[in-house]
């Protein structure tokens, strides 16, 4: 039986909400193992002095399967 954990992250992007979401991706799996799904709860920007979108941000769970003791002490 696999185990999912769930956690809540920010992340942002100059570039689009989804280069956000990869973002977040990214930077999660360089301590996350087994990263399962995202999924996006909010979406937001921020606007300049000229009106265009300067940042865009995202709020998102984020799944990962949970190593059982059994998993790690086989692979010791």
């Amino acid at each position: 039986m696999s185990i999912i954990k769930v956690i809540e992250i920010m992340a942002h992007s100059k570039t689009s909400w989804e280069d956000a979401a990869q973002q977040a991706v990214h930077e999660a799996s360089k301590t996350l193992k087994g990263i399962k799904s995202i999924y996006i709860k909010e979406h937001s920007a921020t606007i300049n002095q000229n009106n265009v979108i300067e940042d865009y941000r995202i709020t998102a769970n984020l799944s990962f399967e949970v190593e059982s003791a059994d998993k790690a002490i086989s692979h010791k």
